[in-house]
């Protein structure tokens, strides 16, 4: 079971540790965000809870069982009901459907609390384990792309919010795959 909690300034010391502990571990799949981002992470934080705050992004930090950080979960460049999804799940949470629950839980949220109707993902062709999350939570393959001077992939995923009135709950559902 995972938990997401929007992204707030008391979260800034466990988050610095857990981007530490798992540099490496990251650096295996995505490009390293490189020492500058280490050593001004206090105010790279603090910007991100301005843009936050603005609305322009949400980020999000996720829980394990225990309350310990195990992942983070964001939607960025959020403009006309779109934003962008990016995340990252610690090497200790690696394999155990961390990263799937996660996303399957922010295409909730961010339909049901943000207002989004699409979610767009990247990721390289060789990134066999985030296509297959992206996959799994009904993510579709719309282009090939270049990422990072790699093969890569764009995915999309719309999302939909039942009406009120319908006799449901209004929670947010997805789209089938493939709509």
């Amino acid at each position: 079971m995972v938990k997401l909690e929007r992204l707030r300034a008391d979260h800034a010391d466990v988050l610095l540790a857990f981007e530490r502990e798992n540099r490496e571990y990251f650096a295996r799949s995505i490009s390293d965000r490189g020492d500058a981002y280490f050593a001004q992470f206090a105010a790279i934080h603090r910007a991100r809870l301005a843009e936050q705050d603005a609305g322009v992004c949400h980020f999000h930090v996720v829980l394990d069982e225990r309350g310990e950080l195990i992942g983070r979960i964001n939607l960025v460049d959020v403009e006309d009901g779109s934003a962008e999804l990016g995340y990252r799940v610690g090497e200790r949470a690696a394999g155990r459907g961390v990263a799937t629950a996660a996303v399957a839980e922010v295409c909730r949220v961010a339909a049901a609390t943000y207002g989004l109707t699409t979610l767009i993902a990247v990721t390289t062709c060789d990134n066999v384990a985030s296509r297959t999350v992206l996959e799994r939570n009904g993510f579709t393959h719309v282009e090939d792309i270049t990422l990072v001077g790699r093969p890569g992939v764009r995915y999309r995923r719309p999302l939909v919010i039942s009406s009120p009135g319908t006799g449901d709950t209004g929670t947010a559902e997805t789209a089938p795959p493939g709509r």
